[in-house]
């Protein structure tokens, strides 16, 4: 099975583009999902992230408070790389273990996406085959990030500076998704894409 990662900067639309993949009956990994999951209450990681940071970083019910933890991971670099290295490896491990039991299932699919945000930021994925960029203006970025969470409209020029500048990111693609319109100018990307990775034509 061929092992597309797809990556993109924030609010790049990479989650609408996962959508698209999906709905032709591609089977998803998403590292968000997975980030979410290993950071519920009783995990260890959410432990370590509490003996770390401290309680401030925990609401009255015992969740994590993202927005507080996004806080101050974007203001102070080292405390973002901490974080980082706590959650990257157990990530990476969990893409392991979910795409071995995809691969031992009995899904015919010919192809998967593996949905990584960072993929090009931290240290190489080696089971990825092929690097599929969206790729979208900076002003459509931080304006779609402000439309879909408020929360963080304010910090998301920040978050765009600490990832990956879209020049490198581009240069180091397999595949490019222009996300820079609407939703049916994707449809035919994805459909092309789609056709070369079932069949393994690659460039």
């Amino acid at each position: 099975m061929l092992i597309v990662g797809l990556t993109g900067g924030i609010g790049s639309g990479k989650s609408t583009v996962a959508r698209l993949f999906a709905d032709k009956g591609i089977p998803i990994i998403d590292a968000d999902i997975i980030a979410r999951n290993i950071t519920e209450v009783g995990e260890p990681a959410l432990i370590a992230i509490t003996e770390h940071f401290g309680i401030e970083v925990i609401t009255k019910d015992g969740n994590l408070d993202r927005g507080k933890l996004r806080a101050i991971i974007f203001q102070k670099p080292t405390e973002r790389q901490w974080l980082e290295q706590l959650l990257h490896p157990i990530i990476r491990e969990k893409i392991t273990q979910q795409l071995a039991v995809l691969s031992a299932s009995n899904n015919k699919a010919p192809y998967c996406i593996v949905v990584i945000p960072l993929l090009l930021e931290t240290e190489p994925y080696p089971f990825i085959d092929r690097v599929l960029v969206v790729d979208a203006p900076e002003h459509l970025q931080i304006a779609r990030v402000g439309t879909r969470d408020q929360t963080i409209a304010a910090g998301a020029k920040a978050i765009v500076d600490t990832q990956l500048g879209r020049d490198e990111r581009l240069k180091r693609a397999d595949d490019v998704i222009v996300n820079d319109g609407t939703l049916a100018d994707l449809v035919p990307q994805i459909d092309k894409l789609h056709n070369q990775y079932a069949k393994k034509v690659l460039h």
